[in-house]
């Protein structure tokens, strides 16, 4: 697939945009500026040098994609989406986003009571299908190939086959996916990065994650 990362530029945008590279998938890393997403191209290039990477704005990134990825900053959701929305008709768009208040430990409601998620649904009603995935993961061990990530990926979304897709990119990244349910469900999946952010800071560690039992 051609995947576009919105937000690319970031730890987790870019530490997944290495692990799909280098399982086969064109990626187009976008950003606010063009020469941020491009920048950032050349340095996932300078990891991966067979790769197809290449870095752009979030539009044009949008625009070249068959499947859009959402890695931004709560606070950035809707004005980077309203700037994207053109080149978004009929496409898959997987949302990574997970919302934070002042204290990231602590879990923060939006004020709408939805999930990120179903506000970027919502946003884009009749445009794309957004499905939330990989708000669970920790960075810090994405740009190592040979580190097995620990921590599976609860994939919420409608639609049946947008939620393969998801899965594929999930065992592409040497992660499990696995499907909680509905779009709904995404507010509790986004609210657990507060949860597992307090595990991190409580026992020293970096990467504390979630395991689905008994499936």
């Amino acid at each position: 697939m051609k995947i576009a990362i919105l937000g690319g530029t970031g730890n987790e945008g870019f530490g997944l945009g290495y692990r799909w590279a280098a399982a086969g998938h064109e990626i187009v890393i976008g950003s606010r500026k063009t020469e941020k997403g491009a920048s950032a191209a050349v340095d996932l290039l300078e990891r991966l040098p067979a790769g197809q990477i290449s870095g752009t704005n979030n539009l044009e990134a949008a625009q070249q994609a068959d499947v859009v990825v959402l890695s931004v900053p709560y606070w950035a959701q809707e004005g980077t989406l309203d700037s994207v929305k053109e080149a978004l008709n009929d496409k898959l768009l997987i949302s990574v986003v997970a919302p934070s208040g002042e204290k990231k430990s602590r879990v923060h409601h939006l004020e709408s009571g939805l999930s990120a998620a179903e506000e970027a649904q919502n946003q884009l009603e009749g445009i794309t299908r957004v499905v939330a995935a990989f708000q669970n993961i920790g960075a810090h061990h994405l740009l190592d190939l040979d580190h097995e990530m620990d921590c599976d990926v609860m994939i919420c979304g409608e639609k049946k086959d947008d939620k393969e897709v998801a899965l594929q990119l999930c065992e592409d990244a040497g992660l499990r996916g696995v499907n909680a349910g509905a779009l709904q469900n995404a507010r509790a999946v986004e609210e657990l990065t507060a949860v597992l952010i307090a595990i991190n800071i409580i026992h020293k560690v970096k990467s504390a994650g979630i395991r689905i039992t008994g499936i």
